[in-house]
């Protein structure tokens, strides 16, 4: 990723378009339970290769979500895939490419504590959740999409409960496997968005072994996002239209997501 580190960069990047700040309207959803679900995939390897760079859940991609939720008095949990300690990308905690929410957690003992004992997430029911939010990170290429439990339990819980589904950037792959009652892809026919294959282009790391954009395409979804000289700085969220998934685009769709999501909550309680 980028290599800068002080303040006045981070604040050059965010007006480039990183972490835009959220201005629209809060809603009232106290006592909701959401679950926010990470990779567990540590190691940036190319195919055939076990080594490579340190990476796992881009820390804002989890952080926004985490403390949009809490504050709006929510409950929280953390799943991961395999549970346990959560893999967070340190190319994501570089002072320039840091959330305030990054900063948070790095002052909050109680977060740090879930990601550092992350529930497995076969030992959680969706079911149980008004929402469930996957994160994304170059580390869920690797596992979202290909875990059997996710994607059974995406589909138990779309049709068993009214729980929410949302996702940013890499984290729509955990939506990828799920099927419908009649064997097609959950996705199919769905608006959606994820991290575009120009920003992992651009960011050279188009070897993971499952894109977003993609595979969404591939499984059925209407693909939809916002792309511009650098697909880093751009933003999209997008709402299906049964309002059963709420999807953002990457890093910087994260607060708009988690409020889409809310309101939704909000009103099927008004």
């Amino acid at each position: 990723m980028m290599a800068l580190g002080s303040s006045s960069c981070q604040k050059a990047l965010q007006n480039r378009g990183l972490h835009p700040d959220y201005s629209g309207p809060t809603y009232e959803v106290t006592g909701k339970k959401a679950l926010i679900v990470t990779t567990s995939h540590a190691v940036l390897n190319k195919p055939g290769e076990t080594d490579g760079d340190p990476t796992g859940v881009f820390a804002s991609e989890m952080t926004i979500p985490y403390y949009d939720f809490l504050d709006a008095d929510m409950e929280v949990h953390v799943a991961s895939v395999q549970g346990g300690e959560i893999p967070i990308d340190p190319q994501s905690f570089k002072p320039a490419l840091r959330a305030p929410e990054d900063e948070r957690y790095l002052e909050d003992p109680i977060f740090q504590a879930k990601t550092t004992n992350s529930i497995p997430v076969a030992e959680v029911d969706f079911k149980d959740y008004d929402v469930v939010f996957f994160s994304g990170g170059w580390g869920a290429a690797y596992d979202m999409s290909q875990s059997e439990v996710i994607a059974e339990k995406v589909s138990d819980a779309y049709y068993a409960s009214d729980v929410i589904y949302g996702s940013v950037c890499h984290g729509a792959l955990a939506f990828t496997s799920a099927k419908d009652k009649n064997g097609q892809p959950l996705v199919q026919g769905r608006t959606m968005t994820g991290v575009t294959q120009g920003q992992l282009d651009q960011l050279n790391i188009a070897f993971t072994p499952k894109h977003p954009e993609e595979e969404l395409v591939k499984a059925g979804a209407n693909y939809q996002c916002s792309t511009g000289r650098r697909d880093f700085f751009q933003t999209l969220t997008v709402v299906d239209e049964e309002e059963r998934f709420v999807t953002g685009q990457n890093q910087n769709s994260s607060h708009e997501t988690a409020y889409q999501i809310m309101r939704i909550l909000a009103a099927q309680n008004p």
